[in-house]
């Protein structure tokens, strides 16, 4: 959809990932610190004079710092979110400064388990520390502060994303104006954790894993990547839209009695599992799952979400799709609930969508719609 003033959105055309290394400790939920480390990170448009326009925008599961744009030297590395983040897109970066960082733990440059540890010149593989979505947002905090940004006029993101912003509204509620949540739940259900704990046991169980330490053996615990990729990538799509995009298709005119590939959506789950597992490391979807399974900020307040958000001074929009099976319009809900306990300012969506779960990558007309509306309002107050 273009924006109203005409305009086309257009990309933010080449960009280059940066390298910002901290030497203050990072202390870790766990009691763990990482005296020294590196965050990756991107940025797209202009900051303001008043340095009132920054926005970030947190990373899912298997995503990283590259949200928008591409690299120079491989036009078709999209970023991940480059249909919302652009010139003339919903957050537009003629208007905004967008920042994407890769979090501490991850596999894209920042410091993470196959990063070299200078105490023991190896790589840190199972001794690194297990991370939490409030490590995560203390770290982006650092990094804002090295970039001169006191308060981000807002902070989104999708799932594991949007978990990152709403804990922005309360580990910092005064350096974030704006908190776009989507696609989240305030917590993982049983079943959730459950999902993760199987992947995990798949990769964990791979004779290649060598308990988190196979740099060192020159493997990559690849079968274990796969399955958990597939695994994963199930819970992403509803039902409707794996029928719509697959049905019960075969790969050839019959079925063929073998164990093989039959249908198309076991080649489909079979090509995602064998691509993931080419370029993302097993310890960081180790680390990153295991902190979806441990955010839940309501924990520390008696499991009352409403007493943990009472902290945050931020403007809300939270959006939920109907289809999404794992985070469920029913849980998004839950957090609009504790905001206006609280007498926040929230708005709230649930968009009639079949994709799943993955919808809030997708393109939708009335979810970036939304979306746009809203950083219309957040430009006119910055």
């Amino acid at each position: 959809m273009a924006p109203r003033d005409g305009t086309e959105p257009r990309s933010v055309g080449a960009v280059r990932p940066q390298t910002l290394s901290f030497t203050e400790p990072l202390r870790f939920r766990s009691g763990a610190v990482l005296d020294s480390y590196d965050l990756v990170y991107e940025t797209y448009g202009t900051l303001n004079a008043a340095r009132s326009n920054a926005v970030l925008a947190c990373h899912a599961l298997n995503a990283a710092h590259h949200v928008a744009g591409y690299y120079a030297d491989d036009p078709d590395s999209l970023g991940w979110w480059d249909n919302m983040i652009g010139p003339g897109k919903p957050v537009d970066t003629e208007k905004f400064f967008v920042v994407g960082v890769n979090n501490v733990g991850g596999c894209f440059g920042s410091t993470g388990p196959k990063s070299i540890d200078p105490k023991s010149g190896k790589p840190y593989g199972s001794s690194f520390p297990v991370v939490t979505v409030e490590d995560w947002v203390d770290a982006q905090a650092r990094l804002a502060d090295r970039l001169g940004i006191a308060s981000f006029a807002a902070v989104m993101g999708g799932s594991l994303g949007a978990m990152q912003a709403l804990q922005w509204t309360i580990s910092y509620p005064d350096r974030i104006r704006n908190a776009i949540v989507v696609a989240a739940a305030p917590k993982l259900s049983a079943q959730n954790i459950a999902f993760n704990e199987v992947a995990r046991q798949a990769i964990t169980t791979d004779p290649d894993f060598h308990g988190g330490d196979y740099y060192e053996h020159g493997v990559v615990p690849r079968r274990g990547l796969r399955l958990a990729r597939m695994i994963g990538h199930i819970t992403y799509l509803s039902d409707d839209a794996m029928m719509e995009k697959f049905g019960r298709a075969l790969r050839a005119d019959s079925i063929q009695f073998h164990f093989d590939v039959d249908f198309e959506i076991e080649s489909y789950l079979r090509h995602q599992g064998d691509k993931f597992s080419e370029y993302f490391d097993a310890n960081t979807y180790l680390l990153i799952t295991r902190a979806l399974d441990y955010f839940d900020p309501a924990a520390a307040h008696g499991d009352d979400l409403s007493r943990a958000l009472a902290a945050a001074r931020a403007r809300f929009l939270v959006v939920s799709f109907t289809s999404d099976w794992r985070f469920a319009p029913s849980r998004a809900r839950e957090i609009v609930k504790a905001l206006l306990d609280n007498r926040c300012d929230v708005s709230y969506a649930e968009i009639d969508a079949p994709h799943g779960h993955d919808a809030f990558l997708l393109d939708d007309a009335r979810y970036h719609a939304l979306v746009r509306a809203y950083f219309d309002g957040v430009f006119e107050r910055v």
